[in-house]
């Protein structure tokens, strides 16, 4: 778990939460956050292993976008490119490789 920063906490509460009356609107706004923020497509490196992911720590996959809204209601996910389709995989499993910059603190809230 990341340490307590009040930056952040602000940006979470004006900028992806603020107008969300419920838990259905949370989650869209925690789903339309990344989709802005991010330029797709990517690549990137699995981190961590996930029982819910085909991937397994190290396999670098080219990132390609954002499933539908339905994927992400409990947790974010992106899709990359997986032998030959397309599949949904935890956003959290990844980082990004060779990026143009250093990672906005604003795609990790």
């Amino acid at each position: 778990m990341p340490k307590s920063d009040k930056a952040r906490e602000v940006r979470i509460t004006m900028e992806i939460v603020v107008d969300a009356y419920d838990d259905n609107e949370r989650a869209l706004g925690w789903y339309y956050y990344p989709e802005e923020k991010l330029a797709f497509p990517f690549t990137a490196k699995c981190v961590t292993e996930r029982e819910i992911s085909p991937l397994k720590r190290g396999d670098k996959v080219e990132v390609v976008g954002m499933p539908s809204e339905d994927e992400c209601e409990r947790e974010m996910f992106v899709t990359v490119e997986w032998e030959k389709r397309t599949v949904a995989v935890p956003l959290s499993q990844l980082t990004g490789v060779d990026l143009d910059a250093e990672p906005s603190p604003a795609l990790y809230p």
